[in-house]
Formats: structure tokens, C-alpha cells, sequence
């Protein structure tokens, strides 16, 4: 045998030892590693991966969001204008130089409250004349009427002739006619004067004032803008797809920038009837009291209102 074939048989008569000494090794390797597996399942579960774990977040907020969406389906939100429901555009009755201004651009007012007044010397100084020819007429008025009677007594009695009579009644008539149109001339010039204090019709703010102290207003001379402010009205669109679920008589709240902690009720008064056929919504109207002024015409506002 040669040495080449002797280092061959002792290479392969070792072999076995060596692979089943590299098998328990491999073995005792496994067990080890199971048993660490198996503890660090029983401690905590291990963490998803990157993307399973966002699929997860995704799921739970989109359960998370049906569950918002279906608590407010019966909830109609919109925006909307505030709109007085008058605008006033006052102006004298009579002609006239303006004497006096009460309020200005802005100014707050309410019913009846006078915001100017006109000159009024001369239709004062007319009122005490036909004040004094009321007196006079009135003065000629019981002196006819007493000569009156006593033609009647003596009518009675046959002692004067019916013609007497008659121009007596005749004179009292004409004395009574004066009289009343005394009276009627300075009924007149009274109510220039009240006409000639120019007040508001309505509780409200001064939009626009154009005119000031010394200005001459003609006949239909607009002195001040005047706008309601209590009760206002909210005006906002409706999709068509609501027309049967908001009506007359709803609730609805109100929002505005000016109040953010702040909401306000009021009341649908007007349900549009036509469509528009190019937005496909119509208008509603609620009305809002404003007993205090906050809200003012032109502020924008976000309203809902809960469906039926």
C-alpha cells in the first residue's frame, strides 16, 4: 500500500465521528433556540411589522370615522348671511333746512327716536296766528250761538218773523265753518312742526347718513339709512336633497367669528319653493330675535340644524 492510499483510508475512517459530533452540536443549537423562542412568547408579543401595523392604524380610523359620520348624519351644516328684513330710507315730510342731528353714522336706535329736525321758526310764528284766529273764530262762534237761542225763544213766541230766525241760524253756521277752518289751519302747521323731527321706524343702526346741519332737504330727500337689526334674518342654502327633512318651526344654531364660544338659536321662517337649477339648492330663512345688537347685518355665520 502507498503512502498516498494510507492518508486516504485514515481521511475517510474519521469522517463519521466528525459528522455526528457536528450534528449534536447542531441539535443542542435547535433546542436552545426553541426554548428562547418559546420564552419570549410567553413574556410580551412581538411588535408588526412597518406595514401590517399601518394597515392596522388604517382600519381602526376608518371605523373610528364611520362611527362619527353615522353619530352626525342627522346633523345639516351650512354658511350663511345675516340680512335685515328692513331697510329704511328715511326722509322728511316737508321741505326744510336741517336745525338739529341726533345721531350719526353707526349710531344705534330705536322706534320713534328722533335722528333730526328741521328749521321751524316761521311755521311757529304761523301757529300763533292761527291759534288767534281759532280764538276769534271761536269768540264769534258762542256770540251766534247765543243770538241764536234767543231768536229761537222769540221765534217761539211769535215775536219776530220767521226770516229773523233764519238769518240768525244763518250767521251761526257761517261763524261755526270759520271756526273749524280756524282750527284746521292750526292743526296743520302743528303737525309741520311734529314733521319736521324726522324719527326712525324701527329699532335698528344708522347705515348711511347724507346729510348734515344746515343742508336743505328738498321733497324726497333721503336724510339716513336706517336697517333692522332685531329680529335679523340668517339666509343660507339648502341641497334639494334636504327639502323634505328641514321646515318652518326647525331649530337652528348659529355661529359667528366675532362670538367663537358663543351660539346663537333662532327659528326656519321661509323655505325657498323654487330650486335653483344651476346650484341645485334652494334658500331658507331663519329668524334670529338679536334683542341685544350683537349681530349685525352682513356677518357671515355657520348654521346647523338637526334633521328629522
Amino acid at each position: 500500500m502507498t503512502k498516498r492510499h494510507l492518508i486516504l483510508t485514515l481521511a475517510l475512517s474519521t469522517l463519521p465521528f466528525a459528522v455526528i459530533g457536528c450534528g449534536g452540536d447542531e441539535s443542542k443549537a435547535e433546542t436552545s433556540t426553541a426554548t428562547a423562542t418559546a420564552a419570549s412568547t410567553t413574556a410580551a408579543a412581538p411588535d408588526l411589522p412597518a406595514d401590517v401595523q399601518d394597515i392596522a392604524n388604517a382600519t381602526a380610523a376608518a371605523t373610528e370615522t364611520s362611527a362619527t359620520a353615522a353619530a352626525e348624519s342627522n346633523t345639516f351644516s351650512a354658511t350663511g348671511e345675516f340680512v335685515s328684513p328692513v331697510r329704511s330710507e328715511l326722509s322728511a315730510r316737508i321741505p326744510g333746512r336741517v336745525a338739529k342731528m341726533y345721531v350719526d353714522e353707526g349710531s344705534r336706535v330705536r322706534r320713534g327716536q328722533p335722528v333730526l329736525e328741521l328749521e321751524t321758526e316761521y311755521s311757529r310764528l304761523n301757529l300763533q296766528a292761527a291759534n288767534a284766529e281759532v280764538a276769534r273764530a271761536k269768540a264769534a262762534l258762542d256770540e251766534a250761538g247765543r243770538d241764536l237761542e234767543r231768536k229761537r225763544g222769540l221765534s217761539a213766541k211769535d215775536s219776530i218773523p220767521r226770516a229773523t230766525l233764519d238769518r240768525s241760524q244763518a250767521m251761526f253756521d257761517q261763524a261755526n265753518a270759520a271756526h273749524q277752518a280756524a282750527s284746521a289751519q292750526a292743526a296743520l302747521l302743528r303737525q309741520q312742526i311734529a314733521d319736521a323731527t324726522l324719527r326712525s321706524p324701527v329699532d335698528g343702526i344708522v347705515a348711511e347718513k347724507r346729510v348734515d346741519i344746515g343742508a336743505r332737504l328738498g321733497d324726497g330727500g333721503v336724510a339716513f339709512v336706517v336697517v333692522q337689526t332685531s329680529p335679523l334674518k340668517l339666509r343660507f342654502a339648502v341641497p334639494e336633497r334636504y327639502l323634505g327633512r328641514i321646515t318652518a318651526g326647525d331649530q337652528v344654531t348659529a355661529r359667528v367669528d366675532p362670538y367663537p364660544n358663543e351660539a346663537f338659536t333662532g327659528v326656519v321662517k321661509t323655505m325657498g319653493g323654487v330650486i335653483d337649477p344651476k346650484t341645485r339648492t334652494m334658500f331658507a330663512e331663519a329668524e334670529f330675535a338679536n334683542r341685544d345688537g350683537r349681530l349685525r347685518p352682513g356677518l357671515f355665520a355657520r348654521v346647523e340644524t338637526k334633521l328629522d
